[in-house]
């Protein structure tokens, strides 16, 4: 798996090793140890592809002025062989590399190469990691934060895939604790208003007023009649929520297949109390002496771990807390099937939760800091330029059902990683349907059907594209070639960068500046031209642009149509 950038820096830190060693040797600077220094990639180009403040930091060291230093490195920088043609002092010492076209040419025949493999590196080492997102409560339909959730989350999980580590897709059911009881207890009274009118009994204030549970009463008095009229509130309420949970699950699951999430497990919040493993975690804190008894309620000594104040675990009528339930879920990550870690997608208003979950992993003898929270901010719909608030179910909130079916799934995926999770992301309802290069999804989906287009027109006048020398790819030296390559060879560190930092919307953003890049080169550089070797070579740059394109969407779950 290529990765040009990191090779050539690589190779450019062995260079400056090699100068400061032969500088040493010569005698032109004193033996020491060299301070750390930086290889980075200039914002401007035309300062160098690369850049070092190797002279810099070494003033102190060698006691001498970091210019003078950076002549002497340039005068021992042996660039025999590799990747780099010339550099030049900047400034008080900054010293500029530049890339030879061999660099160019290879960064090109990489890309096709690895083919559908291109972006992949082994940065993670097979790490196992679990990422959970969504986690909706299967008590209605998914709201808007769920919809921008699944789409980070899955996002997320592609990138750290790509970037080596091994990746568990994880939906968490909140199927236990007071909002079942809710759920339970507004199934009960609808189903009793279904026969008997909605003013014979009266509504909770606190319950699910959806008209998702009415519906799930139909359903469940059609198949069962008055049965449950007559029986124990108990009963009732049990056989309600045992038809209409399992219903609300697999409708869940239904809408996010169709979203074009899977999930790799479906963990139940129940099956951590019938097994025992709520208890157990209570047990472990306990003898761990993080907990204690007041006012007939179990408390967790949580202001010894990071949190402002004490939690309740156990409530004085013997019920686990949800916060319970939760460290036995992520200790169950952990200790039980054993993930080195372990990624959260929240919403922002459970930002409070999260010194709480890490300080639990520290208390419970695991290690928090391997339990990692994306905070996602509010999604705000936007119409005609103004905030757009409606439902066609509810009345109340827009649905990830409602979204999707006036908005293309592609637009959806894209447009909800176009921002970083922590940012609030104002979703443009006119330009998702917008077929014009102003639709960020359709400019880049319209980049990649051009390049078909390309191929496929010069095919139809009998010119196939071939296989490229090194000797033809070196042909690609224009300002808009070299960009354009530049740009694809950035691939494999960004995917990585957005791993690191749990932000894929950088790979968003990328495929929108290439796709700006390829629109440039194409109206700049003719593909048709009668050198048939740089004819081929500009061919291949396309195919490179093609299929780095493509798996960036395929990273995104996006369609990379041939023609538009």
């Amino acid at each position: 798996m290529s990765n040009p950038v990191a090779s050539a820096q690589l190779q450019l830190k062995n260079i400056i090793d090699g100068a400061f060693a032969a500088a040493m040797a010569q005698g032109t600077l004193p033996q020491a140890e060299i301070p750390a220094y930086v290889i980075e990639i200039p914002k401007d180009t035309s300062h160098g592809d690369f850049a070092t403040n190797a002279a810099m930091v070494c003033a102190k060291t060698f006691r001498l002025p970091p210019r003078k230093i950076a002549e002497i490195l340039t005068g021992c920088c042996d660039l025999t062989d590799s990747s780099f043609e010339r550099m030049e002092i900047a400034g008080p010492g900054f010293i500029n590399f530049f890339l030879n076209q061999c660099w160019f040419a290879q960064t090109v025949e990489d890309v096709l190469a690895d083919g559908e493999n291109y972006g992949r590196s082994d940065f993670g080492k097979g790490k196992r990691v679990n990422v959970e997102f969504v986690s909706a409560n299967p008590t209605g339909p998914m709201h808007m934060g769920n919809a921008r959730g699944g789409a980070i989350g899955d996002c997320l999980a592609a990138v750290m895939d790509f970037a080596g580590y091994e990746v568990t897709r994880e939906f968490y059911i909140n199927d236990a604790g007071n909002q079942i009881e809710k759920f339970a207890n507004s199934l009960q009274v609808r189903y009793l208003q279904h026969f008997l009118g909605e003013d014979a009994v009266e509504f909770p204030e606190d319950g699910y007023h959806g008209e998702d549970i009415k519906q799930r009463v139909r359903e469940f008095a059609a198949i069962h009649g008055d049965a449950y009229l007559h029986t124990s509130e108990e009963e009732r309420k049990k056989a309600l929520v045992d038809y209409a949970l399992p219903a609300n699950v697999a409708g869940l699951k239904a809408d996010l297949e169709k979203y074009r999430i899977q999930y790799d497990v479906w963990f139940s919040e129940n099956s951590l109390h019938q097994s025992g493993a709520v208890k157990e975690a209570i047990d472990k804190l306990t003898q761990l002496g993080c907990t204690y008894e007041k006012d007939g309620a179990l408390w967790y000594k949580s202001s010894q771990f990071g949190c402002e104040k004490d939690d309740v675990l156990v409530r004085a009528n013997g019920i686990p807390t949800y916060l319970a339930a939760d460290i036995a879920y992520h200790y169950n990550k952990f200790a039980v099937r054993g993930f080195d870690l372990a990624i959260d997608v929240w919403g922002a208003d459970h930002h409070g939760h999260v010194a709480r979950m890490k300080g639990a992993m520290d208390a419970i003898g695991l290690d928090g800091s391997k339990l990692d929270i994306v905070l996602m901010q509010l999604v705000r719909l936007m119409k005609d330029g103004q905030p757009y608030k409606m439902s066609k179910r509810t009345g109340k909130a827009i649905t990830l059902t409602d979204l999707l079916e006036d908005i293309p799934i592609d637009a959806a995926r894209f447009f909800f990683n176009m921002r970083e999770p922590n940012s609030t992301l104002d979703f443009d309802l006119d330009l998702a349907v917008e077929q014009s290069s102003q639709n960020p999804v359709y400019y880049v989906q319209y980049a990649h059907a051009r390049i078909c287009s390309i191929i496929k027109n010069l095919a139809s006048e009998g010119i196939q594209r071939r296989p490229v020398t090194q000797q033809e790819c070196c042909l690609l030296a224009t300002p808009e070639e070299r960009e354009l390559i530049r740009c694809l060879a950035q691939l494999p560190e960004e995917i990585i960068q957005a791993a690191k930092n749990y932000d894929p919307a950088r790979v968003t953003k990328y495929v929108i500046d290439l796709a700006t890049l390829f629109h440039k080169f194409y109206n700049v550089c003719r593909c048709k031209c009668e050198d048939e070797c740089l004819m081929q070579a500009r061919l291949a740059l396309c195919a490179a642009v093609r299929q780095t394109i493509e798996n960036v969407l395929a990273l995104l779950k996006i369609d990379a149509p041939e023609s538009m």
